[in-house]
C-alpha cells in the first residue's frame, strides 16, 4: 500500500514505514532508550531525504515523550526547577542549531554533516555500551570500581553562582545544566533526537543528580525542547512530513507494548549488547554511504 509524502516528495510504502517505527519503538520498549537516534539513519536508509528523516523523527519523539513525562509526573520524579533550566538552555541551543541547519542546507552540505555526526556519535556511544555489557555479561575484566567522592564532577563545583535543586539533592551553579541543555537542543535540531541517551548519564555522572528524579527530568527537557525544534524545523526549513510522522508514531506505539513485555523475559545485560550491536551496526552503514563510490555518480531517469 503506497502513500504520497507530499514535503519528502516521493511515494513510500505505508505498511514498511509502520514497521520501520514499530521496531524502533520495539527497542525503545526492550531497553528504555528513545528511538530517535536510530529513527533518522533508518528512514535515510529506506531513502528519505536527511533534511525530511531529522525533522519528522523530532516530532515523532516530541509525541511520544508527553506520556512517559506524565507517568512520571504522577510520581514525583521531576525537578521541574532543573527541568526549567535544562529548557531554557534547549530553547536557546534549538535556535543555534536551527540557525546552523539553515546555513548548512543552503551551502548544500546537510546531508553529509548528518551522516558525519551520526557516524561519530552512534559509533563512541555503540562502543561504550558495547564494553559495559561485556564487563556485565563477564566476557571481559570489569574495571575496578573508583572510591566514593563527590556527587558531581569537580569542574562543575568550581562554576559560580550555585542554586539548591532540592529534587535533586544538589547545590551547584545552573550554568552547568544551561549548558548541557544548550547542547541537547542543537543535537535535537541537527540530529532529529531527544538527546535522552546523552542527557541521562551527564545528569547522573557530572552533575550528581539523584537517580529517582533523573529520567523524569530528562523527559520534561525533552518534551519541550523537541517541540520547539520541531516548530523551528516546521516555520523555517519546512522539513516536517506530517504523513511520515503519523505512520511512525503507529508503528513506535505499538513497537514499544511489545518491546516491554520482551524485556521482561531476557537480561538486561543481554538486552544492552543487543542494543550496542544495533547501533555499531548502524553506525558503521552511514559510513559506509559517506566513503562508498557508486558505479555511475549520476543516473537519468525517464518520466
Amino acid at each position: 500500500m503506497d502513500i504520497y509524502l507530499p514535503v519528502a516528495g516521493l511515494s513510500v510504502n505505508a505498511l514498511m514505514i509502520i514497521g520501520l517505527g514499530g521496531v524502533v519503538g520495539l527497542l525503545t520498549g526492550m531497553v528504555g532508550v528513545g528511538g530517535g537516534f536510530l529513527t533518522t539513519p533508518i528512514l535515510i536508509f529506506y531513502g528519505i531525504p536527511p533534511a525530511v528523516a531529522v525533522a519528522s523523527a523530532t516530532t515523532q519523539i516530541t509525541g511520544t515523550s508527553v506520556s512517559g513525562m506524565l507517568a512520571y509526573q504522577k510520581r514525583r520524579g521531576v525537578d521541574y526547577r532543573m527541568g526549567a533550566v535544562l529548557v531554557a538552555g534547549g530553547l536557546l541551543g534549538t535556535m543555534a542549531g536551527g540557525a546552523l541547519f539553515r546555513l548548512l542546507q543552503n551551502i548544500g552540505q546537510i546531508d553529509t554533516v548528518i551522516a558525519l555526526l551520526y557516524v561519530l556519535l552512534l559509533g563512541s556511544i555503540g562502543v561504550l555500551m558495547a564494553k559495559e555489557s561485556a564487563a556485565a555479561l563477564n566476557i571481559i575484566k570489569a574495571p575496578e570500581a573508583k572510591k566514593p567522592g563527590r556527587r558531581h564532577n569537580p569542574l562543575i563545583a568550581m562554576l559560580p553562582m550555585r542554586w539548591r535543586f532540592y529534587q535533586s539533592g544538589l547545590y551547584i551553579s545552573p550554568l552547568a545544566p544551561l549548558l548541557l541543555g544548550f547542547f541537547a537542543g542543537m543535537l535535537t535540531v541537527l540530529l532529529g533526537v531527544g538527546g535522552g541517551f546523552l542527557v541521562v548519564p551527564a545528569m547522573i555522572y557530572l552533575l550528581g543528580m539523584s537517580t529517582t528524579v533523573v529520567v523524569g527530568t530528562s523527559l520534561m527537557q525533552i518534551l519541550f525542547v523537541t517541540a520547539a525544534a520541531t516548530m523551528i524545523q516546521a516555520t523555517t526549513t519546512k522539513s516536517v512530513d506530517i504523513v511520515l510522522v503519523l505512520l511512525l508514531l503507529v508503528g513506535s506505539v505499538v513497537g514499544a507494548q511489545f518491546g516491554a513485555r520482551f524485556s521482561q523475559k531476557v537480561k538486561p545485560e543481554m538486552l544492552r549488547m543487543f542494543l550496542a550491536i544495533v547501533v555499531i551496526a548502524v553506525a558503521l552503514r552511514m559510513a559506509l554511504g559517506l566513503g562508498w563510490r557508486p558505479e555511475e555518480i549520476y543516473e537519468v531517469h525517464a518520466l
